[in-house]
């Protein structure tokens, strides 16, 4: 995050309850903003924590971390406390939940009228509450292709980033009337969305941007992989005299690529200023 923007929501309460990805990114984001965050989380914690204990510690490093029991009454009425004195309520429960923890908007509205409620939800109504994840939104999606599992979470990250927009176009509308929003992010139109390269043929197959251009694909490099990305005129000029060929194609590519290990392509494409890149299998510990 640009360092100009960390204070830029400085002043701003915001009460997250919600565990797994979308929700504490979304959550982290606007920490990262300057936002005071609180998450709720149940008395068994995060499930994240479990499954990937580091990203969870640096999605949480500005974020104040409070177990309740909102299915109890104290713990349910503790919540409804805290969001009665936010600006923002990010929220990622199925409706059912939300009602039995008194998480209503049209009750707290009438406590807090300034009150911008974000709910992340799997689908939008009538199936608000149908279960799901990110894989099978994805599936639905179209963005799988068995047997592999995807490498990275679409429709969460996308949800996310959605999400903190939402909040930010709320806090400024809020700023001209004084009132608070409502709005809902469903995961499930938010993997739709990010599937459209594919879904309009740009990443097919036999798309610009999915192979069929020798310029824009990957090749076997002497050890390794290399990413070759030089769509434009002038960057598959400089490929050409770089891989020291005239003719373009898939073949010659290949056969120039493999003279040469994929971390030494990448570092003669910086100096050619080429957009290639080592593919690399990266684990964050």
């Amino acid at each position: 995050m640009e360092e100009c923007l960390s204070a830029a929501l400085s002043g701003l309460r915001v009460v997250a309850v919600t565990t797994n990805v979308p929700g504490p990114l979304a959550a982290s984001r606007l920490a990262a903003l300057g936002a005071a965050v609180v998450k709720v989380e149940p008395p068994r914690g995060d499930p994240l924590q479990t499954a990937a204990p580091q990203w969870y510690a640096r999605l949480h490093e500005r974020i104040e971390i409070l177990q309740l029991d909102i299915s109890s009454e104290p713990g349910a009425a503790m919540l409804r406390e805290r969001v009665l004195a936010a600006d923002v309520l990010l929220t990622a429960m199925r409706a059912k939940a939300l009602e039995r923890a008194g998480l209503v908007w049209e009750t707290l509205v009438h406590a807090n009228r300034q009150l911008v409620a974000v709910a992340i939800v799997g689908e939008s109504a009538p199936h608000r509450d149908r279960a799901g994840h990110d894989l099978t939104y994805q599936a639905r999606a179209g963005l799988l292709e068995p047997p592999a599992m995807p490498r990275t979470l679409v429709g969460d990250l996308a949800c996310a980033e959605r999400t903190v927009s939402a909040v930010l176009a709320a806090l400024h509308a809020r700023e001209r009337d004084g009132l608070g929003r409502y709005v809902e992010i469903a995961i499930v139109d938010a993997a739709e969305d990010f599937a459209a390269p594919l879904r309009y043929g740009l990443t097919a197959s036999t798309g610009a941007l999915g192979g069929a251009l020798p310029t824009y694909r990957l090749y076997p490099a002497g050890r390794g992989w290399v990413a070759v990305a030089a769509l434009e005129a002038h960057f598959a000029a400089r490929l050409s005299q770089m891989l020291e060929i005239e003719t373009l194609d898939a073949t010659a590519i290949g056969a120039a690529l493999s003279r040469r290990t994929a971390q030494e392509w990448e570092r003669l494409a910086q100096a050619h200023d080429v957009p290639l890149a080592e593919v690399r299998d990266r684990k964050e510990n």
